[in-house]
C-alpha cells in the first residue's frame, strides 16, 4: 500500500488531497499513466513527483509504504 497526496487543479479535479493504493513496486511513469487514465485528469507529464519528500524520476521505483506527492507546476502572479 501506498499514500498518494495531491496538490493543486489535481486535489480539486480527483476530489481529494490523499488517498491510499494497493499497489507496489511501480515506477513513477506507470504511477502517473495509471491515475491519468483513471481519474481523466489529462496528461501528467509535468508533474513532478516526490517520494518521501524527495523529487523521483520517471523510473524511480514505488515501494510498500512509500508516500508519494504529486506536486503540479504553478503560476504566479
Amino acid at each position: 500500500m501506498i499514500k498518494l497526496l495531491l496538490f493543486a487543479h489535481l486535489q480539486e479535479r480527483i476530489g481529494k488531497d490523499s488517498f491510499e493504493l494497493n499497489i507496489t513496486n511501480v515506477t513513477v511513469g506507470q504511477l502517473k499513466a495509471m491515475i491519468s487514465e483513471k481519474y481523466d485528469v489529462g496528461s501528467l507529464e509535468h508533474v513532478m513527483v516526490a517520494i518521501n519528500e524527495e523529487y523521483a524520476l520517471n523510473d524511480d521505483i514505488i515501494r510498500e509504504g512509500d508516500v508519494v506527492a504529486f506536486i503540479p507546476p504553478v503560476s504566479g502572479g
